[in-house]
């Protein structure tokens, strides 16, 4: 072989090994910039924690937690959220199902809200849904706020029949609509949907 065809074999050889090097340089920054992407896109549908905020109406207590946690239920969030879901007439604490937080977030997330839940009823004890029995039709005797299953909400900012559409259309339970009395009520239990007198 010639110099000149040496050289210029040496040539091509270069050039091609540079062109391939900056094409692999391209093709890994890319790949990076999809790949966190992806990443971020991911996390909007599949967050990597979860956080819930409540205001209680009847004891003023407010908290936000993070309740769940790279695939874990945080026990210390869940805690302070049974005690702030506590039956405050009697401060009788119970476990909230988490069923029903990742309900409540759900419902958080769909409506793209950021304020709290406000708390009309949580946890009640059997006594005093037996007191609220006898003094309302709508109140019944084997209610899914005596296991822990069962919330009557409000959410600031939002009219209750928007959030009553927004509980139905998850199709998670129950969904009763109390317009008079300003709340909506959420549960894990079956699904189905009613309007209350109160």
């Amino acid at each position: 072989m010639t110099s000149q065809k040496i050289f210029s074999s040496m040539i091509t050889h270069h050039t091609f090994s540079r062109r391939s090097f900056l094409a692999a340089g391209l093709a890994a920054t890319a790949m990076y910039f999809l790949e966190h992407e992806a990443v971020a896109s991911v996390s909007k549908v599949f967050p990597r924690e979860r956080t819930l905020s409540f205001d209680n109406i009847h004891t003023g207590e407010k908290i936000k937690a993070v309740y769940w946690q790279r695939g874990i239920y945080v026990q210390e969030a869940l805690s302070d959220i049974n005690y702030i879901l506590r039956d405050f007439r009697t401060g009788e604490i119970k476990d909230i199902d988490t069923g029903l937080l990742d309900l409540l977030f759900s419902l958080h997330k769909k409506l793209r809200s950021k304020v709290p839940f406000t708390i009309i009823s949580g946890y009640r004890s059997p006594e005093t849904n037996s007191l609220l029995n006898s003094l309302s039709s709508g109140v019944v005797k084997n209610s899914l706020h005596i296991e822990g299953k069962a919330i009557d909400v409000r959410l600031p900012g939002y009219e209750l029949k928007t959030l009553r559409r927004a509980a139905a259309d998850l199709r998670r339970g129950g969904v009763g609509y109390y317009p008079l009395s300003d709340f909506v009520h959420v549960d894990v239990g079956r699904i189905r949907s009613w309007q209350g007198n109160g």
